[in-house]
């Protein structure tokens, strides 16, 4: 916990440091949040000092969900310490949305807010972003998490309690890859016509899937430059890539890409669910077609665009919004309703259920087709051509009717608190699934600011249930979690 506050703190003094550089006059505010982090991150990295260095798993499920918590609650210092967000539960939200790549908001004017507070606010999902990387590596195949594991057979994974060096290797490997690609796509969009501020942060947002922007209209600010939102459609779905596969690209082994059961999936459905919503796009929906613009073709490239960028963006939930998709048709809602429950691949830092637990739940229920036709033959499920146990495939079973539940008891409780069916339903399925834009009254054009406060506590807790699959943080809820074995 204290190297993640050292971590933290320092990142907060880059977020000071961009506010020197454009003198937006809270640069001292940042500056004393992230000492403030750093000393308190000391204090318990030296009381501490003569622990064991050793992980188990019952050390890992508390230093996953702690670590998130903890970083959360130095993370809104900079929003007290400023002024920006001064209240408690607003600056916790704003934080946790950001920590977890949700993009759930609570501001109604981002663009007021000074350059300080929003590189740190793209930082929170930066941050995130990279650890979900290290969490999916190094952490979720130690403790058995199912839909994890497959994608650590892909990648070196412990085989004791301890962390295998191999690991520590494969997680930097894919720093870089992050790394890369965020300061790919900044050149990318400022080369495309952004200014450099607005290109850096938004690379953040794109490659951790989190969907912070930097103006209030999301990436609909850029309607006019088609060219802006075809680099971020690119690397929104690279993010929702298998980092591994990313890693396998560069090195030259192309056919990894091929050969990848979830990969085709995902490439697959992406493109199918584009062009069905194009279609009804260019058919059906109101939709103004953009300003003339060199690259722009007329309403069809307008209807594929839009199409193509909210389709990938609420699969990988990143959720940049270049139009209020809710009021496309009502099958188009629907459409991407469903979309909030799919998640990207394994191993990425997108959120939802993922791609390949969808993939083997659909496979196991076709096989019992044949189960029942042959109840004594050993009919296993398969993935990339090898035999999935059948311990991972009852996880994942688990995992989704787990999910689901937490979905109905989340909406639930925002209905309780006297939300509308439309926004109760919708936020819950954006907080659990990570997504951001919702329904309802929390629409994507909107934000979650309207919420009562103890929804947006609760909002915020189903984040990080969500984000850290379901398992890590409900096994800390369970009696017997803390009885001595």
């Amino acid at each position: 916990m204290g190297l993640l506050l050292l971590f933290n703190g320092v990142f907060m003094l880059f977020a000071a440091l961009v506010s020197a550089l454009y003198q937006d006059g809270y640069t001292q505010n940042i500056s004393f949040a992230g000492l403030t982090t750093i000393i308190l991150g000391t204090l318990m990295m030296y009381n501490t000092r003569n622990h064991k260095k050793e992980i188990k798993k019952r050390e890992g499920y508390m230093i996953v969900t702690m670590g998130w918590l903890c970083m959360s609650g130095v993370g809104m210092l900079p929003y007290l310490f400023t002024g920006t967000i001064p209240s408690v539960t607003d600056a916790f939200f704003e934080t946790m949305s950001g920590f977890t790549t949700t993009g759930a908001s609570i501001l109604n004017d981002i663009e007021s807010l000074p350059e300080g507070i929003l590189f740190w606010r793209s930082m929170t999902h930066w941050i995130g972003g990279m650890g979900i990387i290290v969490l999916a590596i190094a952490i979720l195949p130690l403790l058995g998490i199912g839909g994890m594991q497959l994608f650590a057979a892909e990648a070196p994974g412990p085989s004791a309690d301890k962390l295998h060096p191999r690991i520590t290797d494969t997680a930097k490997r894919l720093w870089f890859i992050y790394v890369g690609y965020t300061v790919a796509e900044t050149i990318l969009l400022k080369l495309a016509g952004m200014d450099f501020f607005d290109a850096m942060n938004h690379a953040m947002a794109t490659l951790s899937t989190g969907g912070f922007s930097t103006k209030n209209a999301s990436l609909a600010y850029w309607n006019d430059n088609p060219l802006v939102q075809y680099i971020v459609i690119l690397f929104m779905f690279l993010a929702g890539t298998n980092f591994v596969l990313s890693y396998y690209m560069f090195k030259g082994k192309f056919a990894k890409l091929y050969k990848d059961d979830e990969f085709r999936f995902y490439g697959l459905i992406t493109l199918a669910l584009t062009v069905v919503a194009a279609v009804v796009i260019y058919f059906r929906a109101n939709v103004p077609v953009d300003d003339f613009h060199p690259m722009v073709l007329g309403a069809a490239e307008s209807a594929f665009r839009h199409a193509l960028f909210q389709v990938i963006a609420v699969i990988t939930t990143t959720g940049f919004v270049t139009a209020d998709f809710t009021g496309w048709t009502p099958f188009l809602t629907v459409l991407f309703f469903g979309l909030m429950f799919l998640g990207g691949s394994a191993g990425s830092t997108s959120g939802g259920v993922k791609v390949v637990r969808h993939m083997l739940m659909i496979k196991n229920g076709l096989l019992e087709f044949k189960r029942t036709l042959h109840p004594n033959a050993i009919i296993p499920v398969r993935f990339n051509g090898k035999m999935v146990s059948e311990n991972i495939v009852f996880n994942i079973l688990g995992f989704f009717i787990l999910y689901m539940l937490l979905f109905i008891i989340g909406a639930l409780f925002l209905g309780v608190l006297g939300l509308d069916f439309e926004t109760a339903v919708g936020g819950a399925a954006s907080s659990l699934g990570n997504v951001g834009p919702a329904f309802g009254d929390l629409y994507p054009l909107a934000n979650f600011s309207s919420l009562p406060v103890l929804g947006k506590w609760w909002c915020a807790f189903l984040m990080l249930i969500g984000r850290l699959e379901v398992f890590t943080v409900l096994i800390l809820l369970s009696p017997i979690f803390w009885k001595k074995i």
